[in-house]
């Protein structure tokens, strides 16, 4: 895991220094060195930075960048399977200098080219200069597991891990785009391929990005090598339950071992959930020496999984280590977020992921982590109101839907009796209201996903807005195939699971100089699953089915079986407390006044309606707190 930067400039003002600055920017991605190689071409200046974490090969020699032939690379991620693709190449009579994953990688796109990544199990951002034909070559993992950012205006173009680096560079253009901004205020995220300012992008997952700079002008090209709609477009498999079961956890095993390559130290997150106590039992079941696990619990906020995760970990044997957090170590971490998370977001999550990726780098370098079993193997709540639910609201007659949404309106969920008291009921509640509008999959998708509707955006906003592009309206899944969860579970991949918590885990793994690595996000576990009858996933109402029956073979039934939890924050109650002089200082008249972007008097109206009672607007003041302190501390 490290930091990758760079640019291409034919108007050659970009210099080394420039560079160098831009490397240093994501020393937290790579502690263990930065090296940069600055090229003073004849038609363009062109450099390739790079900042290491040491994984695999600790030497100096697998610093990057690295060079084979005419080809040099920089590369963030790991390549999980390089020493099998390693042993193919000496056949073909490669010969080696290092142990690294990279340089496998530089020889298999010079003997295979673009072909190359499809040998490739693992995650990565990788960029390839071929210096004979003044080209680069770019390409992001499947699953979009490492980010890649890139700016193109007229004669430059600048690449990255992070956008930070961007700002580093004199001839970056921070203007920000307000549709993006709208986005944001939409999913908390600001949606992949946009960015949250103009003329940068984030490369889709799956895909490739050439650059080619003959001549005057700098030309980009797009080809997509993968996507999750070719597995859930295929019929699904005619197979047993118990020898899909068997199939799945071997599948899953393969993925977990992969993970464990690593020349330092290695951990495993374990909530006590089916997915993370999953990965460590399929990892500890072989193992005489106990893994390292590590939970976090903060019980100032109702936040306290250690007892279970504690309980798994006695069954499973590991060297188990358990950290209480005090509420105000949290609240501590909100200040920090705008540095990290450098395009605004909105998951508040954020912050005890980043708290026990603290605390696990205290022993590790490298942590896996049990993120995606919900989108791969369906146990989203979504589901089961999508499954349970549209039907029947659908033969509702749309003039009753109508009017319950509207009475709704007139009455604030804090109002509603022991509901009122149920964890995130004045969310949901406000979701409820556009899913009875339009009970479709597309709209109850979008309604569950949306804080702020596409109407809500238009009165917010000071100029118009066009919606942006996104995931939610691919229209990928076939006819032939097509179900609600599948639908569902495709749309999620590409859309929460890419822009939401990969992201997190990315920033809160890397701000304290930790690889985080994700067995579920193993492209042949996808590939697999989405092939799998819908009802091995989703059985009669029990979520993530088939996982649950892998898991129950190493954990009894009964220690599993409770409501899942997730990173609950209360954020209606540190609006209302310690949060409340933020929200003072940041969504004030004269700041939203200066901006120009949103409308006073929408704000203030949210504000005064959410302090009156109105709790179900908590995360709307939210994702404005989270964007004004990015504006802050960016613009």
């Amino acid at each position: 895991m490290c930091g990758i930067t760079g640019f291409v400039d034919l108007s050659k003002r970009s210099s080394q220094s420039d560079l160098q600055f831009m490397t240093d920017s994501l020393v937290h991605r790579g502690p263990d060195g930065g090296d940069v190689v600055f090229f003073q071409k004849e038609n363009y200046t062109l450099g390739l930075g790079h900042r290491r974490l040491a994984i695999i090969d600790v030497s100096n020699a697998a610093n990057q960048p690295m060079k084979f032939q005419e080809y040099w690379i920089t590369f963030n991620g790991e390549i999980y399977n390089f020493q099998e693709i390693k042993n193919e190449l000496i056949l073909l009579g490669h010969q080696f200098t290092t142990s690294s994953d990279t340089e496998v990688i530089l020889h298999a796109f010079q003997v295979w080219g673009n072909g190359f990544v499809e040998r490739l199990i693992g995650m990565f951002a990788i960029v390839i200069y071929n210096e004979k034909e003044d080209q680069l070559f770019c390409l992001r993992d499947r699953a979009g597991v490492k980010p890649f950012f890139y700016y193109l205006k007229d004669d430059l173009f600048l690449y990255a891990s992070e956008l930070k680096a961007f700002h580093k560079h004199p001839r970056f253009e921070k203007i920000i785009n307000q549709d993006a901004v709208a986005a944001f205020f939409q999913y908390g995220n600001v949606p992949t391929p946009h960015c949250i300012f103009k003329n940068t992008y984030k490369l889709k997952p799956g895909y490739f990005l050439t650059v080619s700079f003959v001549g005057s002008q700098i030309q980009i090209s797009q080809d997509k090598y993968w996507s999750v709609y070719t597995a859930y477009n295929l019929p699904k498999l005619a197979i047993s339950f118990q020898d899909a079961k068997k199939m799945t956890e071997d599948l899953l095993s393969s993925a977990c071992e992969y993970r464990m390559v690593s020349d330092v130290p290695v951990g495993v997150f374990l909530s006590g959930g089916y997915d993370s106590t999953c990965v460590t039992a399929l990892l500890q079941k072989n193992r005489t020496t106990p893994l390292k696990t590590y939970t976090i619990g903060v019980p100032d906020i109702g936040l306290n999984e250690a007892i279970y995760a504690k309980q798994t970990s006695d069954i499973l044997g590991t060297d188990h280590t358990e950290v209480m957090c005090t509420e105000k170590e949290v609240l501590d971490e909100i200040k920090k977020l705008p540095y990290y998370y450098d395009e605004p977001f909105a998951d508040s999550s954020a912050l005890p992921t980043t708290l026990v990726s603290r605390i696990a780098r205290k022993d590790v370098t490298v942590a896996l982590s049990a993120d995606a079993g919900d989108e791969v193997f369906a146990g989203y709540n979504r589901y089961d109101y999508m499954l349970k639910y549209r039907d029947k609201l659908a033969k509702i007659p749309g003039f009753l839907r109508y009017s319950i949404a509207g009475a709704m309106n007139l009455v604030p969920s804090e109002a509603i009796p022991v509901l009122k008291h149920k964890y995130n009921f004045h969310n949901r509640y406000e979701k409820m209201k556009g899913v009875l509008l339009n009970p479709n999959e597309e709209s109850i998708m979008l309604s569950l996903s949306q804080q702020f509707t596409s109407n809500q955006i238009k009165a917010l906003f000071v100029d118009e807005i066009n919606e942006l592009e996104t995931y939610f309206q691919s229209k990928e899944l076939s006819k032939e195939t097509f179900s609600s969860l599948s639908y569902m579970q495709a749309i999620d991949y590409q859309t929460y699971l890419l822009d939401d918590i990969l992201q997190k885990v990315d920033r809160a793994t890397m701000t304290v100089s930790l690889e985080g690595r994700e067995p579920f996000l193993d492209h042949r576990v996808i590939e697999w699953a989405a092939r799998l009858p819908d009802a091995f996933k989703y059985h009669h109402g029990d979520k993530k089915y088939i996982l649950k029956e892998i898991v129950h073979q190493y954990i009894p039934k009964e220690k599993m079986d409770r409501p899942k939890m997730g990173f609950a924050i209360p954020i209606a109650t540190w609006l209302t407390t310690d949060l409340k002089p933020y929200v003072e200082e940041f969504i004030c008249e004269e700041k939203i006044l200066k901006q120009g972007i949103l409308k006073w008097d929408k704000v203030k109206e949210l504000k005064t309606n959410f302090y009156g009672g109105k709790k179900e607007l908590d995360y709307k003041i939210w994702y404005l707190l989270m964007f004004q302190m990015w504006y802050d501390e960016w613009m």
